[in-house]
């Protein structure tokens, strides 16, 4: 710019902040205290802007935040891993949450998630899935139930959790000519926690279906019966994204591993 052009820009500033900015000394200046400040300030704000673009123009593989979530049964397999590829690479920040299929899909539709894991398929057009695997359903029973016919089943009680009429009209319809339903079952209790949801299995006061990686996460297995049922049922393992959101190349790493862990 030439002098001029400066001077009459300068001259505007000092009008909308109401401050001199520059003492004027013939063809040279100093700085005023506001002059300073603004000098100063300014520059803080051209380089957040400079780092801002630099942020957005990287994309790392091995920094930066992911949110992911999933059913419980497939987080209690996948959490563990997804911590030791954090302690591997520092800088990743795993935020890891628990939820059912349709708080996932909600999730990955309103941009409050990068990465979902469903067991249902999708049926909005936002949500892209790929199936990466499956998971078997089982039926858990407490350890003195040998033979579960539908009478035994029925009069235990089912023990229920946020998937539960999903799993039991799925496990319990393919296999048992009696069951007439969710709503017929009589509940004798309800956990939304995935590692709890067996303790009352164990305790004698119900049964549940559950997928088996929840159940072969539990301790206390000499006090249940898992019971292969002549119908074996199986949950296809969908990962999901958000259609019109690309997944950056973190997300892309973890998706890698985790296709190989599932």
């Amino acid at each position: 710019m030439t002098q001029s052009g400066v001077s009459q820009h300068v001259r505007k500033l000092e009008e909308q902040l109401q401050q001199n900015l520059i003492i004027r000394q013939g063809k040279q200046f100093t700085l005023t205290y506001a002059g300073e400040s603004l000098y100063q300030e300014g520059r803080k704000i051209l380089n957040d802007v400079l780092a801002i673009e630099q942020r957005i123009s990287l994309d790392p593989d091995d920094a930066g935040e992911i949110r992911i979530m999933s059913p419980g049964s497939i987080g209690l397999k996948l959490y563990p891993r997804v911590l030791n590829l954090q302690q591997t690479f520092p800088q990743l920040v795993m935020d890891y949450r628990f939820a059912p299929n349709a708080a996932i899909e909600e999730a990955i539709i309103n941009f409050d998630v990068d990465i979902g894991l469903m067991t249902s398929l999708t049926q909005t057009a936002q949500v892209n899935a790929m199936p990466i695997g499956d998971e078997a359903l089982v039926l858990v029973t407490p350890a003195t139930i040998l033979k579960p016919d539908w009478e035994v089943l029925f009069n235990l009680g089912f023990i229920d959790h946020p998937d539960g009429e999903h799993h039991v009209n799925q496990l319990l319809g393919t296999n048992f000519s009696a069951f007439q339903g969710y709503d017929t079952l009589i509940k004798k209790g309800f956990s939304n926690q995935i590692h709890l949801i067996l303790r009352p299995v164990s305790m004698g006061l119900g049964f549940t279906v559950l997928p088996y990686f929840a159940v072969d996460e539990f301790l206390n297995t000499e006090l249940i019966k898992v019971h292969q049922l002549s119908k074996p049922v199986k949950e296809i393992i969908y990962l999901c994204h958000h259609r019109n959101r690309p997944l950056l190349n973190r997300m892309k790493k973890l998706v890698a591993h985790i296709k190989s862990w599932v």
